[in-house]
This record gives structure tokens, C-alpha cells and sequence, in this order.
């Protein structure tokens, strides 16, 4: 491709950090040039999309209520669901998708964010001689070239280093990363290479330098998940396809076929969650992509149906920018206990990942503090002893249910399949489970072109390679610069909604608040230190989110990233909804409540918590208790054993320093553990022993507190901002 004689240096994810490496004419060029010439052969198969915006979900709501019969329902929102609508309507098929929750509510918007082929599979496959892992592989290397170019604004080739301690193994890897080249033949991202001791550490200066030997990079592909499934259900919407998140299906429907007296699955009762009302949609052909939930379909179809799904966890961990390099990944390709980890920068803060662990089936997966600290004790492996890596510095955390699948038409039923199954029950029904990310769009070929087989459908081949996505087809690396002449946004603020609506972005930008001030011009965050605006929670109900979490999690990333950013933003988000949705007090408060369980559960935001706690031990050195008194006393002017936000108003007058009454609260809430509204002695010397261990990192009270005391008579204005564990000397 186009791209190995291209790319010149390092390139993290987004496209307007690729084009920052390239020039803008070679990534231009690299970008509308990568595909072969299928690729386009086929998007020019592809009508127009029968709507310029998608229509509401009020209008989708409608179509599936009065439309007779659809060729295809799907039932599924994530990454593989979508893509089977998109697939099945740009070949002509009328289509109609239901979802129980959000579009990549599940496993879609919980990975790794890597596009990428399986280095690990590749080994794997040479190791055992196993034809079909070589298979996947290879489709997986092709279907990442695809989505790279077809999204261009949501995904970009992210270099990965795997460091290297002995010197046997430097050959060995070597080896192994060129065969993964290799394979990927003309799709190859960009050759592998090697780099001395010297060079690692030069581009990767936190690694562990002893006995370190070398390190050889290769190139996978990086995405915003959530944002790409959201990407794929719009265009499949946009196309004509009636899709619609928060619609349970509550039971198959069926009917006996004249010709042979069996019973055929016709359709679905569906249940809209967010009113109560209930439908039949009918349908020639029915498509489980339900991923973890693939056995729930499968059993109302036939309760004696044999369970497929072995579902594993797997938990990652965000952590600030400053734990990795902006634009390299690392991976540890051997863990303690055998598995793999990646590090890698993701939207200017790392993520760490993944654990695989057998699990139940929940639609509320809670991330546990055992596998956060595993990961934890895995980065402190590769890391640099300089860098101490705290659990107070894990920002967010999650757990994305993996639905292992095995064939059931295989003779070993308790052999887990390597690649994704598509089975088609008695009657009729569509099962497309297993398989990755990466590979939804292939996967959703196989599966409509077995609905097509099966149910004798009227559909030519599939016409998704090289189909742009939502955003996609008019984006360009100098994008971003148009919406900050033509608007007057920040540039951080314009580059964010450039990678995250592609050609979109100036819809958002028409809809952003005037500011006040004299730059930027528009577009008010919702939080200061992430370039989310208000405008976007406008134009996510438009992109058809109902919930507050919907928009905390998958409309804007801000769970994923940083859970308290996510909790202090949300009365905002709450109110904007409330506007647009007509909400009540009632209402507002039921969201409000919903998302902070969702932060408090299911984003880490209990086990980031529960670091300091009524019960956490206090574990100070005499003089270091004495002297946490005194700072403690110098607010405390009474001597009562508490400070109220009273007394640290007290403290910021006498310092000629005006702090917002809400803001303080939130500070002192932060260290407030019996919530009664003041902080204790007992409370403050907790919180000064959870920081020295390392388990509690950015506290602002604590920065607040020692910069106070530090500057009582030099009267310098104190910072209150988040320091997204910041170093906690500077707490102590």
C-alpha cells in the first residue's frame, strides 16, 4: 500500500496526529489512495444514502411498528449487529436492528481499542500448525486495513514496542513480528523494525532500563470503540436501515412454513424500554448478534438449545498521559501468569489491559480491584523505578465481557472456537457469535450471506469494503483548522471533533454556546481540563442517545477517561438533556442517580473509593503526623477536630483568593467519608497516609491545604484543577 512508502515517523491514534507525522499531501494521498481497486469497485455499487441525517428514533420507532415484514431483523446493537444491518441494507435488504440498551453499550465500547490482527494468534498458529488461526489472522489483517480507511477520522496505525531483556529473544521476536508483516502482505500498516537499548529508551524513556537489551516495534490499528460501533448503527440508519437502541426483544415470534409443517422463527415481540409499549416486528430472516447474551436469544428460540457462550472478562485500566509516550504502545507478550499486556496512549491518557478470567453473564460487569492491581503489578514490571506506578493513578477502570463461543456443529463441543461461528437453528433463526472487533464487518458478511442462503433472500454480494462510515467520506487532516477560522474554537477543542465526527463536526460546531470571552469565541466545556463542549450532548440525542450514561460513556468518552471528570460533569449534562428531552425534576434526578451507580460500579469508581475509606489505616511517622496537624490546625482555628467549607473560605479571604462555594464542596465531599458535611482530623490524617502509599493520587483538598499553608504570606493564588495524579509529593 500506499502507506509503507508514506509514513516517515511515530504516529498515534486520530487522524490529525497521523497527518501531524506525514505531510498533509502524502496522508491525503495515503488515506484516499490505501485500498485497493475492490475496494472501490464496490463502494461504487453502493446507492446514495436514502437520508442525509438519520431519521429520529421517534421516526424509527414508527417503521418498525408499520412496516408489514423486513427481510432481515437484527437483534444486537454492538460492533457485529451493526454491521450485519449496514451489510444487509446497502445490498438492498429491508432491515430493521433492535437493541435491549444502548448501541455499544456491552462489549463494543469495553476493549482494548486496537484494530489489530493477533500478533499472538500468528504464534500460535506457526507454534501448532493451526491452519485456521493463520486464517484469522490473515482476514483480520485485511478487515483492519478496511476499517483504518473507512473511518479515517476515528482510527489511525499506532506503533507498539515490545521490549527485549535477553538476548536470545531478540531473534526470536524478530522473526515472529516479520511473519506477522508478512501475512498482512499489501496491507501491511508499515514495516517492522528494531531498535538498540538506547533508541527504546529514547522513545520509550519510563521503560525499565536493566538488562534491557533492545525492543522491536510493529504497527497495529487504534480506535475510539464506542464512537466507531455509534459510527456504523448511524450509517446503517442512514442508508435506510430502521434501527433502534432500547428495544428488548421479549420473545421470537414464529409460524408454521406450508411447505414443510415446521415452525419458523417470523419475527419478534419488542418491548421500548423507555416507555413500557410493546410491538410485533416481522421479519423473513431473524439475526442473534447479541454477543455475551447469545444463549438468552438462543434459548427462546428452543429452551433445550445447548449453551455456546463462555463468557471471560477481561479489565482494563486508564491512567494519566505521563505513563506513556504519546504516540508508542508497549506490550508484554509474557505476563507472570502467561498472558498479555498492552500499555498504550489513548485519547492523551494510557490505557492498560487485559485480563481473561471466566466470568457469569451480567449486563452490569464490575471490574475488580484484584484485577486492577494485577495490571498494576504487570506495568511496574516494564516501568522504570523512577515512575511510581500508584493505584491512586487508575483515573477509570472497566470490565468487558469477551463472548467465547463454541461451534455447536462440531464434533469437540467443549473446544473453544477461535473464530466466529455462524450456526442456523431448525427454525431458522441466525446465530453469529465469537470472533473480534476487528473483524465485525466480515463476520456480518458470512452471516447475511448465510441469511440470504438460508431464507432465499433477493441480495447480490456484500458491498461494505471500502464503504465510508459515518464522518468518514469528506474528512480531511486540515479539517479541524476550518471549524477554528470558521467558529472560533479552540484548537484542542477542534481537533477533538474533528476525530470524533469526521465530516460531522461542523454540525456540532453550529450548535456550540457563545463563551463571553475574548477566545474561544464558542464552545463551553463541560469540564475544564477534557475538550468536551456542551454542543455535543445536543447532537449526541441527536445520534440517539437517551440516558445520561449514553452520553457520559459513549457519546463523549468521559467515564472512560476519568470517572470523577465524568461525575462533576454530569449535572450539566443532566440539565442540557432535561431541555432537549423534556424532562421533569423527577426524571433529572432518576438520571443523575443512574449514572453515578454507573460510574460508582461499573467505571471503577468504587474501587477507586474505597482506597481511602472510615476504615483505611493511618500509617505516618510521628513527625509527619505532627506536622499534618499543624496544617490541619492553621484551617481549624477553633480547634473543633473538623473544618467546614467555612473555615477554608476563611483561610483562601485571608489570602486574597475567591473560590466558588460549589467547588469547595466538592473538594471537601472528595475527603468527607461519613458524608456529614465537614472533615475530621481523623479524615484528613487518612487521606495524607492513603497519598504517601500510593493509593490515592490528585486529591485537591490536599493541594489546596499544603499550597495554603505554603503561601499564607505570599498570597499566591492557589490550583484547584484536577492534577489526574499528579506526583503526590506535592501533597505531602
Amino acid at each position: 500500500m500506499a502507506f509503507q512508502k508514506a509514513v516517515k515517523g511515530t504516529i498515534l491514534v486520530g487522524g490529525g496526529a497521523l497527518a501531524s507525522v506525514l505531510g498533509l499531501s502524502q496522508f491525503a494521498h495515503y488515506r484516499r489512495k490505501q485500498v485497493n481497486l475492490a475496494y472501490v469497485q464496490a463502494a461504487e455499487c453502493v446507492s446514495e444514502p436514502v437520508n442525509r441525517e438519520p431519521p429520529s428514533r421517534e421516526a424509527q420507532l414508527l417503521s418498525l411498528q408499520n412496516t408489514a415484514e423486513f427481510d432481515i431483523l437484527v437483534i444486537g446493537g454492538g460492533a457485529t449487529g451493526c454491521g450485519c444491518a449496514l451489510d444487509a441494507v446497502t445490498r438492498g435488504l429491508k432491515t430493521a436492528l433492535v437493541e435491549r440498551d444502548d448501541f455499544s453499550s456491552g462489549t463494543s465500547s469495553r476493549s482494548t481499542k486496537l484494530i489489530h490482527g493477533g500478533v499472538r494468534y500468528l504464534q500460535k498458529a506457526i507454534m501448532k500448525l493451526d491452519i485456521e488461526q493463520y486464517r484469522m489472522v490473515k482476514e483480520a489483517l485485511h478487515e483492519r486495513a478496511n476499517l483504518l480507511e473507512i473511518a479515517p477520522h476515528l482510527s489511525a496505525p499506532l506503533p507498539i514496542m515490545l521490549p527485549v531483556y535477553k538476548w536470545w529473544q531478540l531473534p526470536y521476536y524478530w522473526v515472529g513480528i516479520k511473519l506477522y508483516d508478512l501475512v498482512a502482505g499489501s496491507n501491511c500498516l508499515k514495516s517492522s523494525y528494531v531498535l538498540s537499548k538506547s533508541r527504546a529508551l529514547e522513545h520509550f524513556p519510563m521503560l525499565q532500563k536493566d538488562k534491557l537489551v533492545g525492543a522491536i516495534v510493529y504497527y497495529d490499528g487504534q480506535h475510539n470503540d464506542a464512537r466507531m460501533n455509534l459510527a456504523i448503527a448511524l450509517t446503517a440508519a442512514r442508508y435506510g436501515a430502521a434501527t433502534a437502541n432500547y428495544m428488548e426483544v421479549v420473545s421470537l415470534l414464529k409460524k408454521t412454513d406450508p411447505h414443510t409443517g415446521k415452525e419458523r422463527v417470523s419475527g419478534a415481540r419488542c418491548k421500548d424500554v423507555l416507555t413500557g409499549q410493546e410491538f410485533d416486528v416481522r421479519a423473513k430472516c431473524v439475526i442473534n448478534a447479541t454477543g455475551p447474551f447469545t444463549d438468552t436469544v438462543r434459548k427462546m428460540d428452543d429452551k433445550n438449545a445447548a449453551a455456546i457462550c463462555q463468557p471471560s472478562a477481561g479489565v482494563h485500566i486508564v491512567m494519566p498521559g505521563y505513563y506513556s509516550p504519546e504516540s508508542m504502545g508497549l506490550l508484554d507478550p509474557a505476563t507472570s501468569d502467561g498472558r498479555v499486556i498492552f500499555f498504550l496512549p489513548w485519547q492523551k491518557m494510557t490505557i492498560a489491559g487485559t485480563t481473561d478470567t471466566p466470568t457469569d453473564i451480567t449486563h452490569h460487569p464490575i471490574p475488580s480491584e484484584e484485577d486492577i492491581n494485577f495490571i498494576l503489578n504487570e506495568v511496574r514490571n516494564y516501568l522504570s523505578c523512577d515512575v511510581e506506578v500508584r493505584r491512586g493513578d487508575v483515573l477509570a477502570a472497566w470490565s468487558g465481557i469477551r463472548p467465547l463461543v463454541t461451534d455447536p456443529k462440531s464434533a469437540d463441543t467443549q473446544s473453544i472456537s477461535r473464530n466466529h461461528v455462524v450456526d442456523i437453528s431448525e427454525s431458522g433463526l441466525i446465530t453469529i457469535a465469537g470472533g473480534k472487533w476487528t473483524t465485525y464487518r466480515s463476520m456480518a458478511e458470512d452471516t447475511i450471506n448465510a441469511a440470504i442462503k438460508t431464507h432465499n433472500l433477493k441480495a447480490g454480494p456484500s458491498r461494505t469494503v471500502g464503504l465510508f462510515l459515518q464522518g468518514g467520506k469528506d474528512w480531511s487532516p486540515t479539517l479541524y483548522i476550518r471549524l477554528v477560522q470558521d467558529y472560533g474554537l479552540e484548537s484542542e477543542v477542534a481537533q477533538h471533533l474533528a476525530a470524533t465526527y469526521g465530516d460531522k463536526a461542523f454540525e456540532v460546531a453550529k450548535m456550540a454556546s457563545v463563551t463571553g470571552k475574548r477566545w474561544p469565541i464558542v464552545g463551553v466545556r463541560l469540564v475544564s481540563e477534557f475538550p468536551y463542549i456542551e454542543a455535543e450532548v445536543k447532537y449526541g440525542i441527536k445520534e440517539y442517545a437517551c440516558t445520561a450514561v449514553d452520553m457520559i460513556s459513549r457519546r463523549t468518552r468521559l467515564a472512560f477517561l476519568n470517572v470523577q471528570a465524568a461525575e462533576e460533569a454530569l449535572p450539566r449534562i443532566v440539565e442540557l438533556m432535561g431541555r432537549e428531552l423534556n424532562w421533569d425534576d423527577y426524571k433529572k434526578e432518576e438520571e443523575l442517580e443512574t449514572a453515578r451507580k454507573f460510574l460508582y460500579y461499573e467505571m471503577g469508581y468504587k474501587s477507586r473509593s474505597e482506597q481511602l475509606t472510615d476504615r483505611s489505616e493511618i500509617s505516618l511517622l510521628p513527625s509527619d503526623i505532627d506536622r499534618y496537624k499543624k496544617r490541619f490546625h492553621k484551617f481549624d482555628a477553633d480547634q473543633k477536630g473538623f473544618i467546614t467549607i467555612v473555615d477554608v473560605q476563611r483561610v483562601l479571604e485571608s489570602i486574597n483568593v475567591q473560590m466558588d462555594e460549589n467547588t469547595l464542596h466538592e473538594i471537601l465531599n472528595e475527603v468527607d467519608l461519613n458524608k456529614n458535611g465537614q472533615v475530621e482530623l481523623n479524615e484528613f490524617l487518612q487521606l495524607m497516609s492513603a497519598i504517601q502509599k500510593g493509593r490515592v493520587s490528585g486529591s485537591r483538598l490536599a493541594i489546596l491545604m499544603k499550597t495554603a499553608e505554603e503561601n499564607l504570606d505570599r498570597r499566591v493564588p492557589i490550583p484547584v484543577d484536577r492534577s489526574c495524579g499528579g506526583l503526590y509529593k506535592c501533597m505531602c
